[in-house]
């Protein structure tokens, strides 16, 4: 799932919280309405004080990895999260409209934002952004990190969801010169 076009890096999503079998359990869902996955039991329980509170939430994917243990390894994500009051909900969604374009290029920003930041948000009806940096986390062995940024198929492929007619022609253009160089490789290798 977390491979697939319709999970790119900086992409909103909506966060269902759940009560499996006693355990606090958040969702990620994507645009889509499609799960892509959930946060562990204590984070989770976190976010559903957090949703008691009144709190409206939302979850951005910043980035996906794969790592080989346990066997036969697992893709997983980070997602940033981001609450805020519904009553200044314009404004916080204007600032993660922001927050989501930064991510999308690969800008992580450090989003453990209190008192005077949160102020800055409000102030600026939103345009302001965070200027300190959050650093992926360190490779390990048997760990890689596959999607960190939206790359420049995800820009067309999100374009073409958005109407843009050029953009999702330009895309099957690719696939389809893709497709044929593959077979004409395939061909001068002697496969057919």
């Amino acid at each position: 799932m977390f491979m697939g076009s319709n999970t790119l890096v900086g992409d909103r999503y909506r966060i269902n919280l759940t009560m499996d079998e006693g355990v606090h359990r958040a969702w990620l869902i994507n645009k889509f309405n499609e799960t892509i996955g959930y946060f562990d039991d204590s984070f989770s329980r976190e976010l559903s004080l957090l949703a008691a509170e009144g709190l409206e939430l939302v979850g951005i994917l910043s980035f996906v990895a794969f790592t080989e243990t346990p066997e036969p390894g697992e893709y997983w994500g980070q997602a940033a999260v981001i609450g805020y009051s519904p009553h200044y909900s314009e404004e916080f969604n204007q600032f993660i409209d922001g927050i989501c374009g930064l991510i999308g290029k690969g800008i992580r920003p450090k989003l453990a934002l209190k008192g005077s930041a949160v102020d800055e948000i409000i102030d600026s009806n939103g345009t302001w952004l965070p200027s300190e940096r959050e650093p992926l986390p360190e490779k390990q062995r048997g760990m890689a990190l596959l999607k960190t940024r939206r790359g420049f198929i995800d820009g067309l492929v999100e374009a073409g969801r958005t109407g843009n007619k050029g953009c999702y022609i330009l895309s099957w253009a690719f696939l389809l010169a893709l497709v044929a160089a593959i077979i004409i490789g395939l061909k001068s290798c002697g496969v057919f």
